[in-house]
């Protein structure tokens, strides 16, 4: 148990750093070169089926942004007009904590967190430069999950809990990975917020043809992940701009493209898609997760939701903010104010999560406790950690 709180802390948002052949270790030959490291200019990129990309800029972590660097701006904003650069500062060599399942539990010793969820970082840019080739995609993915299971075990002593990544495209696929992961010890799994690109392009995997999926996540009573990535939506963006960029996790947008970003559309298009497309209806045992999205737009989502259910009921087997509060457990951004989702939620429905150690996220994780300073203490432990440890079916 936590000794600065007095009370088991469920951190659901910690991020591991991939080594170099994550996502090669176990590639088959015919898709060798899918993924490549070369220099440019003394600097080393990845590359993605033949073209560099920026979308990590400095992909080997050898060297990574010191945690919660951006973690001021984030709060406050920029008053002092500086570059991203200027705010997040320099580096610090990557510790062996955010390489490796034993030191890292070490670290959370340190920082007094007692479970934890570790997402992987670099993995969210393999779909959608991929979408185009659901079978590579699927290889590729299938590769890191294995090489997950050597490095980072989806379940490591009871406390850290690693999410392998599923792809949906090719339903068949899907399964077989889930099947896989499940196998080796998976208690969660990660999702992008974003179509699913099958043979056929892309269509939403809350569509009735991906029930066999979901039937099975809900027989397993495996929790689903949706976390922020590389969902696409910039290719809708560059329309408006006139442009051809891709997503930057770590760069510097135009005005346009960053505030296009605070709508938060893909993750809004998502749980629209799951209630809407009759996916939670069907398999109302599923429970999803959704980290790193941010809590701003839920009130605004639930509204509209709710009028369309007025306009059209028969189309409804609910309320769709009764089913939200039933299916759905939300983390907001540790800049936001948490006592409106809570107040809209019920504190039963909302985590915590403090994106530690990526550069926008807590120095200290548990300092989120300030946030809730106000709110009944038994709610301050749901939020905190027992809301997740219930999810993840961990014992108090």
């Amino acid at each position: 148990m936590s000794d600065r709180l007095g009370f088991p802390v469920f951190d659901a948002d910690n991020h591991l750093y991939e080594t170099r052949d994550a996502m090669t270790r176990y590639l088959p030959d015919e898709h060798r070169g899918a993924i490549d490291y070369v220099d440019v200019h003394g600097r080393t990129k990845i590359v993605v089926r033949g073209h560099i990309t920026d979308y990590i800029p400095n992909p080997t972590f050898d060297r990574v942004g010191r945690p919660g660097a951006q973690e001021e701006y984030f709060k406050v904003g920029n008053p002092d007009g500086k570059s991203t650069r200027e705010i997040i500062g320099r580096g610090i060599d990557c510790p062996d904590a955010y390489r490796h399942a034993e030191p890292r539990l070490q670290l959370l010793d340190e920082q007094g967190i007692d479970y934890a969820l570790i997402i992987p970082t670099l993995a969210s840019l393999v779909e959608e430069r991929m979408r185009d080739d659901p079978d590579l995609c699927a290889s590729v993915i299938h590769s890191l999950n294995r090489w997950m299971t050597d490095e980072w075990p989806f379940t490591f002593e009871g406390r850290l809990f690693s999410t392998p990544v599923i792809t949906p495209g090719v339903v068949d696929k899907a399964i077989a990975e889930l099947e896989y992961v499940l196998a080796h010890g998976a208690r969660i799994i990660l999702m992008r917020p974003a179509p699913a690109w099958g043979y056929q392009g892309p269509r939403s995997f809350g569509l009735p043809e991906f029930d066999p999926f979901w039937a099975r996540v809900q027989e397993a009573g495996i929790v689903t992940l949706i976390h922020a990535s590389d969902t696409g939506y910039t290719r809708h963006w560059n329309e408006w701009q006139g442009a051809k960029d891709e997503m930057q996790a770590f760069g510097e947008a135009s005005p346009f493209m960053h505030a296009m970003a605070q709508t938060h559309r893909d993750i809004q298009d998502a749980v629209a898609s799951l209630i809407c497309h009759g996916t939670v209806e069907r398999f109302p045992g599923l429970k999803f997760a959704l980290v790193e999205n941010g809590g701003g737009w839920v009130p605004g989502m639930l509204s509209w939701l709710d009028h369309t259910w007025r306009d059209m009921p028969h189309n409804f087997h609910e309320k769709p903010s009764d089913t939200f509060k039933r299916n759905f457990w939300q983390h907001p951004f540790h800049e936001e104010d948490p006592r409106g989702l809570i107040e809209l939620l019920g504190a039963d429905n909302v985590i915590f999560g403090s994106d530690y150690p990526h550069v926008e996220g807590m120095a200290d994780p548990l300092s989120y406790r300030d946030e809730l300073v106000g709110i009944p203490e038994e709610d301050v432990r749901k939020v905190m950690g027992a809301n997740m440890m219930k999810l993840m079916g961990v014992a108090a």
